[in-house]
């Protein structure tokens, strides 16, 4: 096992804070929406979303990733560039403020857990996401596995710079970095302004299909199957600039030691958090959402991959009118979530 090119451990709480903002645009939460195959309403019509009290498209629960993948560059291109690649296994929405039309985003960034598991790193990565106004909207934690050229095929590397999109410095980065990595130190967390939590997502009314009187413990949500193709991996990674060739390119997924293209991570769960907002009826009474991922969904080139969502009540708190929803996610006979659980209000 080759280790990372640099102490990565004694790099946690390295922070920064975005030097552009990241416009939320309206044709953009449609383009996504329809990546993840959400139709809901409110991410398609005004009207739809003005009928809940907000002024424009409400963007779906996972568009945030969207922005990260911006923000979290110059994190991934030098503190943590002594990998090759990575791979997620634990994602976490929280959810403060619903994204909508016109948002002007910014993120804080940073490095917040390492953790060294059977001899690989896990890093956890947080995006403090605050709006125009200053308050904090939402908040995503990424955990990925470092993979390092030992995991992988070596020609990996020289095969993506044949086929990855013009206009990306894939180059290798390790020789390149590594001076400036070794010599980066954590931002003083007081150097940044403060930002407040949003109450809104957690004291609007919601307008939920449902009632908090409906529900029981163990009841099941509708199940729903998803059909997805390789024409929508290739559309998910344009639409959220995850461009890793594995989701769509054949032989680099075999030097990756998958077994065929496989769908994105990210754009199973924004399939998941689509299944539980259609049964909600209201998308912005969601207000966390939590996936481990334990496999992957496998997309052959001559025929779709199906992913069959089931949905049951966990728990119901009747002070708070919430309840938590345990989401199973299947591919071929495969568990693809491992442990996935979206917390709602309910009206």
């Amino acid at each position: 096992m080759v280790e990372a090119a640099f102490d990565v451990a004694g790099l946690v709480g390295h922070r920064y804070r975005t030097d552009d903002y990241y416009e939320v645009g309206r044709e953009k939460i449609r383009e996504y929406a329809r990546a993840v195959q959400d139709f809901h309403p409110v991410h398609w019509s005004e009207a739809a979303a003005g009928e809940l009290g907000y002024a424009g498209l409400v963007a779906p629960t996972t568009f945030i990733s969207t922005a990260a993948m911006l923000a979290n560059r110059r994190l991934l291109d030098t503190v943590m560039a002594g990998y090759d690649t990575f791979v997620q296994t634990d994602q976490v929405f929280e959810v403060y403020k619903p994204v909508v039309t016109g948002d002007r985003l910014v993120s804080d960034v940073e490095l917040s857990s390492v953790r060294r598991i059977a001899g690989r790193d896990l890093l956890t990565i947080t995006n403090t996401f605050t709006d125009q106004t200053g308050d904090i909207v939402q908040i995503m934690h990424t955990t990925v596995v470092g993979i390092t050229d030992a995991d992988v095929d070596a020609g990996i590397s020289d095969t993506i710079e044949r086929v990855i999109m013009t206009g990306l410095d894939t180059a290798s980065r390790a020789a390149a970095v590594s001076a400036d990595a070794e010599a980066v130190t954590p931002t003083a967390t007081d150097s940044l302004p403060a930002a407040r939590l949003s109450p809104i997502s957690r004291t609007r009314s919601p307008r939920t299909a449902l009632r908090f009187e409906d529900l029981t413990v163990g009841a099941e949500l509708p199940a729903r199957s998803v059909r997805l193709t390789r024409g929508d991996l290739v559309n998910y990674a344009g639409v959220s600039g995850d461009v890793n060739p594995i989701h769509w390119h054949d032989r680099i997924a075999a030097l990756a030691g998958l077994p065929d293209v496989i769908a994105h991570g990210m754009l199973t769960m924004g399939l998941g958090a689509g299944f539980v907002t259609a049964w909600l009826g209201d998308p912005t009474a969601l207000t966390r959402y939590g996936v481990r991922l334990s496999n992957y969904a496998i997309i052959e080139s001559d025929s779709p991959g199906i992913v069959e969502f089931t949905g049951r009540i966990k728990s119901l708190d009747p002070d708070a009118r919430t309840a938590v929803v345990v989401i199973t996610a299947k591919s071929a006979g495969r568990k693809i979530f491992g442990l996935a659980t979206a917390d709602v209000r309910l009206a």
